[in-house]
C-alpha cells in the first residue's frame, strides 16, 4: 500500500503525518506554537522559524513511531505559500528525508491542502466551489477537477482572520482574536451599525470595516460611552460574514456548482458554519470538522496524493514560495 510522509511548517504549527493510499491517517502529530506568539498579539515570524528548528526532529519522529522509510512511498511538505522562514525549515526536512532515502518528493501547495482535506469526510463533486478562509486567505476557488483551479474572489486588503484579529485588539481580546469574537458576539445583539464593504465583483475588503469598528470606539469614548464588547463583535461578525456569504452566493449564481466547501482557520467559526448551512440548499456542502480546519500534516498528505496520481514531482533545488498562487 502507498504511504506518503508528510509535513507541514507554513506558519505557526510544526505537524507531520502518514497517510495511506486509502486516506487512512496511520499517525498525525501536531505541536502549536501559539500561547508563544499570544503574548506578541501575533505571529512572530523569526521565533516561529526558530521553533520549527527545535521541533521538527522531535515532530518527525513521532509522526514515524510505529513505521520506518522502507514504508514510504513519497515525502510530501508544504511548498507555499506562508511564512517563508518557516516554510524553509519544513522543505529542509523533507528534502533531506527524501534524499537520504531515495524517495520522491512532493511539494504541496498548502491551500490545496485546506481544500482536499474535506475529501477525508465527505466525496469531491467537481464542479466545485471552495471558499478559503484563514488568518491569511480570503478566496474563493472555482474546481473543474482535482487538477483545475481558478481564483475568482479574493481580499484585496486585509485576509478575515486577520481582520478578526485586529478588531479583538480593538475591542481588548487576546490573541488569536476569531474564536474569542465568535463566542463573544453570541453574548451580542444588533445595537451598533457598520458599513458593509463595497467591492465589485467576487473580491472581498475587510480593512475599511475594521477602520470602522476603531472609529466607532474612538467616538464613544470620546462622548464618554461605554462601548458594549458583545455588541460590537456581534456587529463586526455579521458583517463581514455576510461579506463572505454575498460573494459566494454570487458565484453560484454565475457558475455551475454541484459541491461548495469552506476550508481554512475561519472555517471553524460557528456563525459562518450556520450561515452556510441557512444558505446554500441546492449545492451539496462541506463543512470540515474543527480538526482540520486549522493546519495540519494530514490535509498536506491527502493533497500530495493527488500530485503523485498526477506524477507531480519536485525537484531538490525546488524553492519554496510566501506567496505562491494556486492557480499558477
Amino acid at each position: 500500500m502507498k504511504k506518503i510522509l508528510a509535513i507541514e511548517t507554513s506558519c505557526d504549527e510544526t505537524a507531520c503525518a502518514i497517510i495511506n493510499e486509502d486516506l487512512a491517517i496511520e499517525t498525525s502529530v501536531v505541536t502549536s506554537q501559539i500561547d508563544v506568539h499570544a503574548r506578541f498579539g501575533g505571529v512572530i515570524p523569526e521565533v516561529a522559524s526558530r521553533m520549527h528548528v527545535e521541533q521538527i526532529s522531535t515532530i518527525i519522529k513521532e509522526g514515524l513511531k510505529g513505521h520506518s522509510m522502507d514504508e514510504i512511498t513519497a515525502v510530501a511538505y508544504t511548498i507555499g505559500p506562508g511564512l517563508i522562514g518557516s516554510l524553509h525549515i519544513g522543505a529542509a526536512a523533507a528534502k533531506s528525508l527524501a534524499f537520504f532515502f531515495n524517495k520522491p518528493l512532493i511539494g504541496v501547495h498548502h491551500l490545496k491542502g485546506h481544500i482536499f482535506v474535506n475529501e477525508l469526510v465527505d466525496n469531491l463533486e467537481y464542479p466545485l466551489l471552495a471558499l478559503v478562509v484563514s488568518g491569511g486567505h480570503t478566496e474563493l476557488v472555482y474546481l473543474k477537477d482535482d487538477q483545475s483551479f481558478k481564483i475568482l474572489g479574493t481580499t484585496l486588503d486585509d485576509a478575515i482572520g486577520e481582520a478578526y484579529d485586529k478588531v479583538a485588539r480593538i475591542i481588548g481580546l487576546e490573541y488569536p482574536g476569531g474564536p474569542k469574537i465568535d463566542k463573544l458576539a453570541k453574548e451580542g445583539k444588533a445595537h451598533y451599525s457598520l458599513p458593509t464593504p463595497k467591492v465589485e465583483g467576487y473580491d472581498f475588503s475587510f480593512s475599511g470595516l475594521k477602520n470602522a469598528c476603531l472609529q466607532l470606539t474612538n467616538r464613544l469614548n470620546r462622548q464618554n460611552e461605554a462601548v458594549v464588547d458583545a455588541d460590537l463583535a456581534y456587529a463586526f461578525q455579521e458583517v463581514a460574514l455576510h461579506h463572505l456569504l454575498d460573494k459566494t452566493l454570487k458565484v453560484l449564481k454565475d457558475y455551475p456548482v454541484r459541491h461548495v466547501l469552506i476550508a481554512g482557520g475561519v472555517a471553524a467559526n460557528s456563525r459562518l458554519r450556520e450561515l452556510m448551512s441557512e444558505h446554500i440548499t441546492e449545492q451539496k456542502l462541506t463543512l470540515p470538522p474543527l480538526k482540520y480546519c486549522t493546519d495540519n500534516a494530514v490535509m498536506i498528505g491527502v493533497a500530495a496524493f493527488k500530485e503523485l496520481k498526477s506524477g507531480n514531482f519536485v525537484a531538490f533545488d525546488a524553492a519554496s514560495s510566501s506567496s505562491l498562487a494556486i492557480d499558477k
